[in-house]
């Protein structure tokens, strides 16, 4: 029989222990991400962080430890809350479900991850580029998985924060000057209106579109209803015919009271399903 050389006999040893260790490694990350999940069950977040953070050094291929990491970085984060350290949470959170989507681009837990820090983080202080970054994301969902209700109602939200903060700053804009003071529920003096129009009417358009979508893809969805309604009220605004704003308000307020039936609904059977 032929002999095998030492040279060839300490390669291969070399190779199975190089595999060995691999092994190791990825069964001592698994062992750290169920640690890390248990931690996070039982609300001990910053322990929950640790344990995370070394199952993905210790495996980087693991993807669930990346996004459970992202996901403890989030529920950390306060929205509004001004700390450099609650910014940093929410900086982190994003860039470890970024980092998901570098190993795998069509992960939508990742992608709505993101819509939601963004969102989030764009509240207060407001900052409409995070919102209008946030929606990138929400379509982003969209164009992968298209049959979902849950990120065109987020679109919608998104449309609608924009338009309503639009109208009160024009509204105080224009009451500022001196003039007669116009309440929020008045009709827009013509020339604020136009600008409404001019810098939010397809925000508005592209609101009640989606929301519309979100509804006709999950037909009790009340929260898509709500906002519907609030968006019909941010349009009418946008009318310059009395009829197109009385009849805009009037399929507000339709959906006000479509609302309180299916709250009502889940009240008296809350084991029914959507």
């Amino acid at each position: 029989m032929e002999r095998k050389s030492p040279r060839r006999c300490s390669l291969f040893l070399i190779v199975a222990l190089a595999f060995g260790g691999i092994g190791c490694a990825k069964l001592k990350a698994r062992d750290m991400l169920n640690k890390g999940v248990q931690s996070y069950r039982d609300g001990q977040f910053e322990r929950a962080i640790e344990y995370f953070k070394q199952a993905k050094e210790l495996d980087p291929t693991l993807i669930n430890a990346r996004l459970y990491l992202a996901t403890a970085y989030a529920s950390q984060f306060i929205p509004g809350a001004p700390s450099d350290e609650n910014v940093r949470q929410g900086q982190q959170a994003i860039q470890e479900f970024k980092e998901v989507l570098d190993a795998d681009p069509k992960n939508l837990t990742a992608i709505d991850g993101i819509g939601s820090m963004l969102y989030q983080m764009g509240g207060t202080p407001y900052d409409p580029k995070k919102f209008e970054e946030s929606k990138k994301y929400h379509e982003m969902h969209i164009s992968l998985r298209p049959g979902d209700p849950e990120p065109y109602y987020w679109i919608g939200l998104i449309d609608w924060s924009l338009a309503y903060r639009g109208n009160k700053q024009l509204r105080a804009d224009y009451n500022a000057k001196g003039k007669k003071p116009v309440k929020d529920d008045d009709p827009m003096p013509p020339a604020v209106r136009d600008d409404f129009q001019s810098q939010y009417g397809s925000i508005v358009d592209e609101g009640v579109t989606n929301l519309k979508k979100a509804i006709d893809l999950r037909p009790d969805y009340d929260d898509a209803m709500a906002y519907l309604n609030l968006l019909y009220r941010q349009k009418a605004d946008l009318e310059s015919d009395t009829e197109a704003r009385n009849n805009d308000i009037k399929l507000a307020d339709e959906l006000v009271e479509k609302v309180k039936e299916i709250k009502q609904k889940k009240m008296e059977n809350p084991e029914a399903k959507s």
